[in-house]
């Protein structure tokens, strides 16, 4: 049981407070395989502004190649983070839809997809009680790689404790994602504290246990379904199962 050393628990949003559910997505046939994927819910939204010009097939061809590319990106050492925005404009340049055009549907599809997201992502309740009780006891504050701004606090507000948390950064607002240590300093410069006084809880090895170990700060990693730690991450100082169990390791 973890004596009572931290002045902050900060925590990951997806997959730590919130879950997001794909089967809440549409199905529909990519290059051989059904998958599930918001794009279906774009079409009518494209049609009606490109008329015959739109292709299903080039548009998911498209924007699958963009978001392949905006992987890597975010794959390199300084981490930067891209927005669902950029994503979609950099998908309607690649089908060479005019500039006039393209910006203002972009943000429609943005809207779209974000909307979805946010419907099928939910808290469970054991979790929200966990921070609850967590909240009583240290600061708490939130760090989450998340590619639209907008949604990420509007998913934050849907979980009912938005409050407790202060602050909340999303990677959207930042230009960074996790691992890089520009966004852990950031949150570290918003509440004054030193690295050793947080603990960050995650459950991505690479992302939270050593994005948060680079700056100094104390780890909490969510180990799910069995998963073992990577080679070259150092040890979490608490392992658990769901961020319901992080209180009874915190002993409160």
């Amino acid at each position: 049981m973890a004596e009572h050393r931290y002045k902050a628990v900060v925590i990951d949003l997806f997959d730590t407070l919130v879950t997001w559910n794909p089967d809440g997505l549409p199905l529909m046939q990519f290059r051989g395989r059904e998958i599930r994927s918001t794009t279906p819910l774009l079409y009518q939204t494209l049609e009606t502004a490109l008329g015959k010009r739109f292709d299903r097939e080039k548009f998911s061809e498209a924007h699958a190649s963009v978001y392949s590319e905006i992987f890597n990106a975010r794959a390199q050492h300084d981490a930067v983070e891209i927005t669902c925005l950029e994503r979609f404009a950099r998908t309607l340049k690649r089908l060479e839809v005019d500039e006039g055009t393209a910006g203002p549907l972009a943000e429609d599809l943005r809207r779209i997809h974000m909307a979805r997201v946010r419907e099928v992502t939910k808290a469970p309740p054991a979790r929200i009680d966990a921070m609850k009780k967590i909240a009583r006891h240290h600061r708490v504050g939130l760090i989450s790689n998340f590619d639209d701004s907008e949604t990420g606090h509007l998913i934050m507000h849907d979980t009912g404790i938005r409050d407790l948390f202060d602050p909340v950064i999303i990677s959207a607002d930042t230009g960074y994602r996790k691992p890089n240590p520009l966004i852990f300093k950031i949150i570290l410069d918003a509440m004054k504290l030193a690295p050793a006084d947080v603990l960050f809880v995650g459950d991505t090895p690479l992302d939270d246990v050593l994005g948060s170990k680079s700056v100094g700060m104390h780890s909490a990693w969510i180990r799910m379904r069995g998963r073992e730690m990577p080679a070259g991450i150092p040890a979490p100082d608490i392992i658990i199962g769901d961020l319901a169990e992080l209180p009874a390791a915190l002993g409160i």
